[in-house]
């Protein structure tokens, strides 16, 4: 089975940076229609991406995966035309009018089922797969057994986050950026409301917790656990982030792509990667050095805590120590640090910290000697708190200086030909090319030349790394050649590769079946258009209602999440352990429990589903509950 590492591309520079540090594939916005306002691209950008990644056979997914009006879809045609012109392998979508257009234009490009139609049931797979999707990106939110059965039900491929930021919401039904804001998650503006602080209360105002980010969850990291993945039939690792800039993107990367050839090297008979190249040198990876909010394998771990970030929203990156003095130095002050072992700082080194009050602060260092930074003042750090480095000056170096090379292998076979030489070179894709050389007196000493021979010729020409080998040993004199004669040939050789298309291995396509759906569409699935409210017609759906942006439909929850805030604080009425609440006693409140914005003061209603462990973020206009 083919392996394929995912990596996200803000651009094409981005896009090329993955490339270099091991992504198989990578996937990036065109100018709109992207569930990322701030990573758009024009067209220009992905056909330059397209024409570096398709040199490695690496694949270019485009994102167009935000719903879609009536009166956008004639551009959105458009967009998918060019699009698919500039090089575009596939499109992950999340309209299922954005399909519906794909198929009527006949661009026979696969379609990518996006995480942002919440697939976590095999039957909502089948649903999709009959659609003619041939990739379903699954919800992040799922152990290891659900991911057995939804590939025990559908043939197409399946795709997983396995690192970066994570929504505390199932994929593609949230909403509570477009009811506080306006701001539709679902069209790319998320305001990113679950990293905001709130208190926690009781419906009669009882404060349980202040001034915590208790909707935010840490980082994904499934570094681990990719073996596991594997061996259930997930074929493509996907790395979120297409905000992040270049370094974040080559760092995890290189992690993560180095973990998938220990995986293959181990078991060659099952696991091949899915494009060719291989990373050459460069800086040694380090997720804990890269932005991050500390990290969780979610259900991949033995217990279902642990999953909050409520301290640090923020990137916190990697522990350094202690703080055990600060004191004034003029107009700076010196924060002495009982560093943990290893520990080592340098100047311009980023740093943050849980104030008093919840709040995460963050300062620059100016200068750093052993364990004494000397920065401007910073209000709010004393001795006794924890500091962390979310920005490592030495390592952003590290990776600017010590860039990868990826370089395809290629055998070049020598063979004699009384006064010249034959070669022919084989890609490790299967690309051929064949030249000769002659020279124009047999060499005197047999063993110099041949050793002149596969020097020469066992270098590298652009992005190709070539290894000499001579069909047998020359029985007859070989012929004198000078050794930028055998570098001529040698880039020659990789001319005539670079003229060929890469063989690039077969992506899957879908096939469309018999689509069916029971009973009535409500507005979490998110219909925005006409073609979209088709599919599920002709799939025979009994009423439709459209999507929340259009509908402001009061009867869908503004978030559903499997992370509950009653479990991750030890309130869980399941639980054995003692609840500890630092504000209210040990009195664990049954029932709805509010939300409150501490800025805007505005309440959010919180419902627990303890029956199928989920938790609902709901508008203030629901009525109570003590349901548990």
């Amino acid at each position: 089975m083919d392996l394929e590492l995912l990596s996200p591309a803000r651009n094409a520079s981005v896009g090329i940076a993955a490339i270099d540090c091991g992504a198989d594939a990578v996937y990036i916005a065109g100018p709109s229609f992207g569930a990322r306002q701030g990573a758009g691209n024009p067209v220009s950008e992905i056909r330059r991406l397209s024409d570096y990644a398709h040199r490695f056979g690496a694949r270019v997914f485009v994102t167009v995966n935000t719903i879609v009006y009536d009166d956008e879809l004639p551009a959105a045609a458009a967009l998918l035309k060019e699009l698919a012109e500039a090089g575009a392998d596939a499109f992950i979508v999340q309209d299922l009018g954005i399909a519906s257009l794909c198929r009527s234009l006949g661009l026979g490009i696969p379609l990518h089922a996006s995480t942002q139609c919440a697939i976590r049931t095999p039957e909502r797979a089948r649903f999709y797969e009959a659609l003619g999707f041939s990739r379903l990106v699954l919800e992040r939110e799922l152990p290891l057994e659900v991911i057995r059965e939804i590939r025990a039900a559908v043939g197409c491929e399946l795709e997983f986050f396995v690192h970066g930021a994570l929504c505390v919401c199932y994929s593609g039904q949230c909403y509570l950026s477009e009811y506080l804001t306006g701001r539709s998650a679902n069209r790319g503006a998320c305001v990113q409301a679950c990293r905001r602080v709130y208190d926690l209360e009781t419906p009669s105002g009882e404060k349980l917790f202040r001034g915590k980010a208790l909707l935010s969850l840490k980082d994904y990291n499934l570094l681990a656990h990719m073996e596991e993945l594997a061996d259930e039939g997930i074929c493509s690792f996907k790395i979120e982030g297409r905000l992040k800039g270049t370094s974040y993107v080559s760092n995890v990367t290189k992690a993560y792509s180095e973990a998938l050839d220990k995986i293959v090297a181990s078991r060659p008979e099952k696991f091949s990667r899915s494009s060719f190249g291989k990373v050459r040198g460069g800086f040694m990876p380090s997720l804990e050095k890269t932005f991050n909010r500390g990290y969780t394998s979610l259900f991949f771990s033995p217990e279902r805590r642990g999953w909050s970030s409520m301290d640090i929203p923020k990137s916190s990156g990697e522990r350094v120590g202690k703080v055990r003095a600060v004191r004034e130095a003029g107009r700076n002050v010196e924060i002495v640090v009982d560093l943990l072992p290893g520990v080592s700082l340098s100047n311009g080194d980023g740093f943050c910290f849980s104030a008093p009050g919840g709040a995460v602060e963050g300062f620059r260092a100016d200068i750093c000697r052993g364990d004494v930074i000397v920065s401007r003042p910073v209000p709010g750090l004393g001795a006794g708190m924890e500091l962390m480095r979310n920005i490592s000056a030495a390592f952003e170096k590290e990776i600017q200086a010590a860039s990868p090379e990826r370089l395809i292998d290629v055998s070049l076979n020598v063979r004699v030909c009384g006064p010249a030489i034959e070669v022919e070179a084989v890609s490790e894709d299967g690309r051929r090319a064949t030249l000769q050389l002659a020279g124009e007196e047999p060499a005197r000493d047999t063993e110099r030349m041949l050793s002149i021979i596969s020097g020469q010729l066992s270098k590298r020409s652009g992005i190709y790394s070539f290894s000499c080998h001579f069909d047998q040993v020359p029985q007859s004199p070989l012929p004198l050649l000078s050794a930028s004669s055998l570098n001529a040939l040698r880039r020659s050789l990789a001319g005539l590769l670079d003229a060929q298309p890469v063989h690039s291995r077969p992506m899957q396509q879908g096939s469309v079946g018999r689509p069916r759906w029971e009973g009535p569409v409500s507005a979490a699935e998110n219909i925005a258009n006409h073609l979209a409210e088709k599919v599920y017609s002709d799939a025979g759906a009994t009423s439709i209602e459209r999507a929340y942006e259009i509908s402001r439909s009061a009867g869908i929850p503004l978030m559903r999440s499997a992370y509950c805030i009653r479990r991750e604080l030890g309130l869980c009425p399941r639980q054995s352990r003692p609840a500890r609440m630092p504000d209210a006693g040990n009195n664990a409140p049954a029932g709805d429990l509010i939300l409150r914005d501490v800025i805007t003061r505005r309440p959010l209603r919180l419902h627990f589903d303890c029956s199928r462990c989920e938790m609902t973020v709901l508008s203030s206009l629901h009525g109570a509950s003590t349901e548990s």
